[in-house]
C-alpha cells in the first residue's frame, strides 16, 4: 500500500470498499430472486456482479489501503509483517462496519426493512469445509499473485471468487466481514446468525494455513556456496 495515504484514509477506503462489495452481493441476490425463480440463474446473477465489482474495487482502492475488505486477509498481512496488529484491528472494525452498512444500503435500495436477521441455514461439516477451501484458495491466489502477477491481482481475485461461488457448497463467503454483514439480510445471500461463528473460524484458520504454505512454497531456494 502507498505510504502517501495515512491510516484514517486507508480505513475509509476499507470501509467504503467493503460496503460497496456487500451492497453488490446482497443487492444482486435480491434482484436475482425478483427476476427469476430458477435457483441456478439466481446464483449466476449473484456471482457475476460480485466478481466484477471485486475487479473494480481492488483496482480503484488497492493503491490506497491494499483493498483487503476482509479481516482474514488483513490477518495474513500481519503475519507477513506488512500490517501492524493495531492497524489490522482498525481495518477489521472498518471492514465489518462497512459490510453492515452495505447490507443496509442494499435493503434501502430495494425498499426492504433496513436490517432483517437471516433465516438461511448454512451449517454442517460440508459448509465449514467449503469455507475453509474457499478462503485457502483466496489467500493462495493473493499471495502468489503478489509474487508473480501483481498487476493482475484485481482480475485474479475477481475470477477466483467467481469460480469459487460454483465449486464450493457454501458459495464462497471467504470473508469474516462479509459473513457478519450477510447475517443481517433475510434474502438469497443471507446466513443465519447462529452459523456465522463456524464460518468465521474456518475462514481465519484456512487463511493462516494458506499463508504458512505459501511462505514456504515461495521462499527463494538457497544458493550453494561457492
Amino acid at each position: 500500500m502507498s505510504a502517501l495515504f495515512n491510516l484514517p484514509r486507508r480505513l475509509v477506503a476499507e470501509g467504503l470498499g467493503t460496503a460497496i462489495l456487500v451492497a453488490t452481493v446482497v443487492g444482486s441476490g435480491i434482484m436475482a430472486t425478483t427476476l427469476t425463480r430458477d435457483v441456478g440463474l439466481q446464483l449466476l446473477a449473484n456471482t457475476l456482479p460480485t466478481g466484477a465489482i471485486l475487479v473494480v474495487l481492488i483496482s480503484c482502492l488497492g493503491p490506497i489501503s491494499g483493498a483487503h475488505f476482509n479481516p482474514a486477509v488483513s490477518l495474513v498481512f500481519v503475519m507477513r509483517s506488512e500490517l501492524s496488529k493495531s492497524e489490522a484491528l482498525f481495518y477489521a472494525v472498518s471492514q465489518i462496519g462497512g459490510g453492515i452498512a452495505g447490507t443496509c444500503l442494499a435493503h434501502l435500495m430495494f425498499d426492504l426493512p433496513i436490517m432483517t436477521a437471516s433465516t438461511h441455514i448454512r451449517a454442517g461439516h460440508a459448509q465449514w469445509l467449503s469455507e475453509g477451501v474457499a478462503t485457502f484458495g483466496l489467500v493462495l491466489t493473493i499471495l502468489a499473485g503478489l509474487r508473480f502477477q501483481s498487476q493482475a491481482i484485481p482480475w485474479l481475485v475477481g475470477l477466483y471468487i467467481t469460480a469459487a461461488y460454483w465449486f464450493t457448497a457454501s458459495t464462497s463467503f471467504a470473508n469474516p466481514a462479509v459473513t457478519i454483514a450477510r447475517a443481517f439480510t433475510d434474502s438469497f445471500s443471507g446466513i443465519r446468525p447462529a452459523d456465522v461463528g463456524g464460518f468465521v473460524i474456518m475462514q481465519c484458520v484456512a487463511a493462516l494455513a494458506a499463508w504458512r504454505l505459501m511462505h514456504w512454497l515461495l521462499m527463494p531456494a538457497r544458493q550453494p556456496n561457492g
